[in-house]
């Protein structure tokens, strides 16, 4: 029987894998604890739980008529941001899939009413740096697969498409590790004002309104208090977290949903990125279950 043993939400900023003189300056010569904190979540974390498979929740990757998980048996080749090309251009990356683990994700959601997951094998399906980004500080030896994000889904369909990766680890013989890969609040600034937001001071949040509901969440998750977060999304949603926070959403929805009582542990400060909120929280399995008994 597998197990989900641990899980993160950590953002993909791209400022994380810039060289070291420019992003500390753009930060005011001041590095970033988002770069930090990765490099000691891989000692803390990675290192220490040695998983056989990374579940990456991409926040970037979106797709329309269905949810999909990635079951090449090797992604290879190198990325350039269509988004941000000037900061990743040409990067090079070589991880290995799981292709049994991703059409098992498959059978289930076959059976799964109203549920809509596709395992894709295609060697020149492009890949996003909201999973990228984390290769160099955190890929070892384990597989990794990436779940996109569908933009007609609804928060039943995320919780349905978590619940659905939480069987299949279960069937499996696999130590998962689960990324809920995206920001919290998530608007910037306008394009003639955002080079006076590059720092990573909390003040260059977009606005008070996203700043206060973001330590809310922060401050719910540090308590092991999901349900709260899960019912207040509504409200959240006010503040336009990242991909319709469909990251968390479906990563909850593994761990247990409302149910869940995991504490998250802060790895980062709560950093902005020219107006969105960003922030590393880790979450613990419990002793003996993710969810209250």
């Amino acid at each position: 029987m597998g197990e989900i043993v641990g899980a993160g939400f950590l953002a993909h900023v791209p400022t994380i894998v810039l060289p070291d003189d420019e992003r500390r300056a753009l930060n005011n010569g001041h590095e970033s604890t988002l770069y930090t904190g990765l490099h000691k979540l891989r000692h803390d974390v990675f290192d220490v739980l040695k998983p056989d498979l990374v579940i990456v929740f991409d926040s970037h990757w979106f797709t329309t008529v269905e949810f999909v998980i990635t079951s090449a048996s090797r992604r290879l080749g190198y990325f350039t941001s269509e988004e941000l090309p000037r900061g990743m251009s040409s990067v090079p990356y070589d991880v290995k899939g799981d292709p049994a683990f991703a059409k098992l994700v498959g059978a289930i959601a076959d059976a799964t009413p109203d549920c809509w997951i596709t395992p894709i094998d295609n060697e020149h399906l492009p890949i996003q740096y909201a999973t990228t980004n984390f290769f160099s500080f955190l890929q070892g030896d384990e597989a990794w697969l990436s779940v996109s994000t569908c933009q007609t889904a609804e928060p039943e369909d995320f919780a349905t498409v978590g619940r659905v990766i939480a069987a299949a680890v279960e069937r499996s013989d696999k130590r998962v590790v689960l990324i809920a890969s995206g920001a919290l609040s998530h608007t910037f600034h306008t394009l003639r004002t955002l080079r006076n937001h590059e720092a990573a001071g909390e003040e260059h949040i977009f606005s008070s309104t996203a700043r206060r509901a973001d330590h809310g969440v922060i401050e719910a998750w540090c308590r092991g208090d999901h349900a709260s977060v899960i019912d207040n999304f509504p409200e959240f949603a006010k503040v336009r977290p990242e991909g319709h926070f469909a990251h968390y959403q479906m990563m909850i929805a593994a761990l247990g949903g409302r149910d869940c009582v995991a504490r998250g542990r802060l790895y980062s400060t709560y950093e902005n990125a020219i107006g969105t909120g960003q922030v590393h929280v880790w979450f613990d399995r419990p002793e003996k279950s993710w969810v209250a008994a």
